[in-house]
């Protein structure tokens, strides 16, 4: 089929680095950092806000941007996640800012510029799957998403189910979020700057 090879080359980890990640870490190369660290949590909200604003602005809205306390949020929500799986939360993130830690203030920012980039290519292979599968076709949907785990099946996590592709072709965000979390633990377009 057609439509599987043609989904596939979307998804291919080059292709993905060329169509989003390529932007994003450019943005973050091109973002000038006065200092390696904050000395203070309101210094903190601010320079993370107005990185992620900055980022925003360049690669998910070109030319957009968004309130100083939405984007201070969404920063602090992006670190929160990550740090939170590394057992941390918001105060481990201020804490490696301030006192330069674990790569400082420039290893907070990286970590919003990735988290922005996951979400780029996530919203990248949505839109994929979204153009090659027509939702009024169920048995059009389960054979895509079949073909899809036939093909990837190796980089999806056991989390993923892979001899009930009809599990999936209802609501794609698990095997998408799947797919996305095995690119970011092997792909070359997750990999730190």
């Amino acid at each position: 089929m057609s439509a599987i090879r043609d989904m596939l080359n979307l998804l291919d980890e080059r292709t993905i680095a060329r169509e989003v990640g390529i932007a994003h870490d450019n943005a973050r190369m091109s973002y000038p950092l006065r200092s390696n660290t904050v000395a203070s949590f309101d210094e903190f909200a601010s320079v993370i806000g107005e990185y992620y604003n900055y980022h925003f602005g360049r690669c998910v809205a070109p030319g957009g941007a968004m309130s100083r306390t939405d984007a201070q949020s969404r920063a602090k929500e992006a670190l929160e996640r990550e740090y939170r799986r590394r057992h941390g939360d918001i105060v481990s993130a201020y804490n490696d800012a301030h006192d330069g830690t674990n790569g400082g203030l420039r290893v907070i920012l990286d970590t919003i510029a990735e988290a922005l980039k996951a979400e780029a290519v996530e919203r990248h292979i949505r839109e994929v799957f979204d153009r090659y599968v027509t939702p009024n076709s169920w048995e059009q949907k389960v054979e895509i998403v079949r073909q899809f785990i036939a093909q990837c099946g190796l980089n999806l996590s056991s989390s993923i189910n892979k001899d009930q592709p009809e599990r999936y072709a209802q609501n794609f965000n698990e095997l998408i979020r799947a797919y996305v979390g095995s690119m970011q633990q092997t792909s070359s377009v997750f990999r730190r700057l």
